[in-house]
């Protein structure tokens, strides 16, 4: 290679840039491999038999005629297990909830309907569904503690070990606020409710099992397959390197995929029992009774002010819904309505207490934006009541209470159970919340508020939010330079369709000094791939995995200078990577090929006890018809500081569709139960979904105006932002509109019945 060749390095700018996504190329042409698709000689196929009651004794179990059918290997029970396993806490690890914990099979009790009794194995799906109605139960059933109200009277106790419905209680506190509100010139109280709802990915879940020589390899791991492989060792009496968990393409996440469920167990069980690899793969009614649900939360709440608006403090009282165990992150939800109600304000007093109440419901878990879309929606709610009692403005009473730059970091309220502590990072609040009010125009506006025209009444409102982001501890990386001269990348991080791949690759290759067609691949998730790894939620890959990738570059540049300095008979430091080689002046260059025979691999860690805070205003212009209680989204505007943007195509995308899910929740989304603890909306035609064309109107609009401090990309999380404010947003708007009738809701879905029956109960009706 001639030493007089032009030196041409890359522009390092892929990050920031809103390239294509690699991972799609694959998928556009039916190339992905999601669990499903995996399949292996001998391969049997498991159906859960479920509980169709909410609350019962089992005195019995016959799987006689089951067993009887064609094609059916095994009916697993409780009494093939024996000593029952329960699902730890992966979060909130308190003692107090270790009596609520579930066990992977029912066990003598069954605490809701969709809880797994019994697991069928046969040579194929159809003839395992049919054995699994074959299995007959005896079901005592027993009392049903159906709702939260239910759950306090204590009636029926879930569980007699605890004595009492309520698993626990978390305690937010900042300053004292009952010392605030007494000296209060302005105090108003106010309940507020958020419904059950959950994420609904458009792959359920799904898990393909194999044992060989004493090893277990799962296929279907998404999330975080570290923490979940050391639930299962332990669980099965292996050791964790006896496991292989591997991470398929994954049709979406939202917090509530790949978390440690019942059947994460029951299927490697199955599969050890039956001597055969197994696949289950969940359908879609299954996955609305058995898969995480979320929010269920009420809240009394109140706010103390000065006369012009200054927030004293805010103080309540939350009871939220657990269902009936609280497995792996069931109080997370709860803990951030604690810690989070302050938002993005001046709150110096704080008091807030969120129970956790256990019912003969479905378990709870994280779902995007966990206890934040619920707080966010109980303060902004409450935030326009005040503002209104005390005849100032909503946009002034926010300017006037959001926190400014010079108060960074600004310490949140301590949850004092879980001794946690956290503050903002950096941020200029003001910027998002001016942008947002030009982008909807609320100048030009305002006067359409509660206007009627061609009879649907116009309204508008704002709010602001944060996103905490960055869970620690840390994340894992090992990057490869592989015998072609090619990039690898391996990350603990796991991809859940959110473009973790094309993000790490921008990273690797800006961080390499390298085009980004030189990484050859991102590999993600399976425990094989990397020593240690901690998944993916609380809006943590890019900061924490990408950060990672930054160190394990440093080291494999620094391995590569020093490999081609011997090559080249010169000082690592003269040596530069470009394209496909290594150069030094006046010397031949080494093709990165040739370095890589001998084999070349860095790994890197990055860890940090700081949590970013993105954070950003939302604005909505809504109309409604009273007549109906329908409301048109005429125009949403979301705007949002997440530090150092990757890739803005891709936070783009992000953004809407989390603005989407949350109209669906604050609209649509609505998971039902009777007084019977039956799920009433267990299936699409009944739990209904935002669909294309719902939502037309949705703009996003991203900047980056102040980088995170604590990690060396300086990004932030941004994958829940998007969803946070919608509800509070969307009520507030709504409120605008019919403040002539005197409508004010507090409680979500604002379904078109329910907006309704307010409008029709409201004491402006028939002015």
């Amino acid at each position: 290679m001639s030493t007089d060749r032009p030196r041409i390095r890359p522009a390092n700018s892929y990050v920031g840039s809103a390239i294509e996504r690699i991972e799609d190329l694959r998928f556009l042409r039916g190339k992905g491999q999601y669990v499903d698709d995996i399949s292996r000689p001998g391969l049997l196929h498991a159906v859960i038999l479920r509980s169709g009651i909410a609350h019962g004794r089992i005195r019995g179990i016959d799987r006689t005629a089951a067993l009887a059918r064609p094609g059916v290997r095994a009916v697993i029970t409780a009494a093939d297990i024996g000593a029952i396993p329960t699902i730890p806490l992966r979060q909130e690890q308190l003692a107090v909830f270790k009596p609520f914990e579930q066990p992977v099979i029912a066990d003598g009790v069954v605490r809701y309907v969709g809880e797994p009794i019994a697991v069928v194995v046969a040579d194929n799906a159809a003839a395992a569904e049919d054995a699994a109605e074959a299995v007959v139960l005896d079901i005592e059933p027993l009392a049903v503690v159906a709702d939260r109200d239910s759950a306090e009277r204590g009636d029926v106790i879930l569980f007699t070990v605890a004595g009492s419905n309520l698993a626990g209680t978390l305690t937010a506190v900042k300053g004292d606020a009952d010392a605030a509100f007494r000296d209060a010139p302005y105090v108003r109280r106010e309940r507020f409710q958020v419904q059950r709802h959950t994420a609904v990915p458009m792959e359920p879940r799904g898990f393909v099992a194999e044992w060989h020589a004493g090893h277990l390899t799962l296929h279907g791991a998404a999330k975080v397959p570290f923490p979940n492989r050391r639930i299962l060792a332990k669980q099965m009496g292996l050791a964790e390197d006896a496991i292989r968990m591997v991470e398929n393409d994954v049709g979406g996440g939202f917090g509530v995929r790949g978390e440690f469920y019942p059947e994460d167990f029951l299927i490697p069980f199955a599969a050890r029992f039956a001597g055969a690899p197994v696949k289950w793969i969940e359908d879609r009614r299954e996955h609305l009774l058995a898969t995480n649900h979320a929010r269920d939360i009420g809240c009394e709440l109140e706010i103390a002010c000065d006369r012009d608006g200054t927030i004293l403090a805010l103080r309540g009282h939350a009871k939220a819904d657990v269902g009936a165990y609280i497995r792996t992150n069931g109080a997370t939800g709860a803990r951030n309505t604690a810690q989070i109600l302050s938002g993005p304000y001046r709150v110096p007093n704080i008091r807030i207490e969120v129970s956790l109440l256990v019912t003969n419901k479905t378990p709870v878990g994280t779902y995007r934006g966990p206890g934040r879309f619920e707080a966010d929606f109980f303060r902004e709610r409450l935030f326009d009541m005040a503002a209104g009692d005390l005849g100032i403005d909503r946009v002034e009473f926010r300017r006037r209470n959001l926190l400014v730059e010079s108060e960074m970091p600004w310490s949140l309220a301590r949850v004092v159970e879980l001794d946690l502590d956290t503050a903002t990072d950096s941020g200029d609040y003001h910027i998002t919340f001016e942008r947002c009010l030009q982008e909807i125009d609320w100048a030009a506006k305002a006067s359409l508020q509660g206007k009627p025209i061609a009879g649907r009444y116009h309204g508008l409102a704002i709010g602001c939010y944060f996103e905490g982001g960055a869970s620690g501890p840390k994340e894992t990386a090992r990057l490869t330079l592989e015998p072609d001269g090619s990039i690898s990348v391996n990350v603990g991080s796991s991809a859940n369709g959110q473009g973790l791949e094309t993000a790490f690759a921008q990273i690797a290759a800006d961080a390499l000094e390298m085009p980004i067609e030189r990484i050859g691949g991102v590999f993600h998730g399976s425990t094989d791939l990397v020593t240690e790894g901690f998944g993916t939620y609380s809006s943590r890959s890019t900061v924490m995995g990408g950060s990672a990738i930054l160190a394990a570059a440093a080291k494999l540049r620094d391995m590569i200078r020093a490999a081609a300095a011997r090559h080249l008979g010169c000082d690592p430091n003269d040596v530069e990577i470009v394209e496909d080689a290594a150069r030094a002046p006046g010397r031949a260059a080494v093709p990165l090929a040739a370095l890589a025979q001998g084999g070349m691999s860095a790994d890197g860690v990055y860890g940090s006890a700081y949590r970013t805070y993105s954070y950003g205003a939302h604005a909505a212009h809504v109309s409604v018809d009273p007549r109906s209680g329908h409301v048109d989204v005429i125009d949403y505007v979301a705007v949002e500081d997440v530090g150092r943007i990757i890739n803005p195509a891709m936070l783009h995308g992000q953004a809407v569709g989390a603005i989407v899910q949350g109209l669906g929740g604050t609209f649509l989304e609505h998971l039902i139960y009777d007084e019977h603890g039956q799920l009433l909306t267990g299936s699409l035609a009944d739990y209904l979904m935002p669909s294309a064309g719902d939502f037309p109107a949705v703009r996003a609009i991203a900047l980056e105006e102040k980088p995170a401090p604590h990690n060396p990309l300086g990004a932030k999380g941004a994958g829940e932002g998007g969803i946070i404010p919608v509800g509070g947003v969307i009520a507030n708007a709504i409120a605008a509109a019919l403040r002539p009738l005197g409508v004010e809701p507090r409680e979500l879905p604002l379904s078109p019945p329910r907006l309704w029956e307010l409008i029709a109960a409201a004491p402006g009706r028939n002015t």
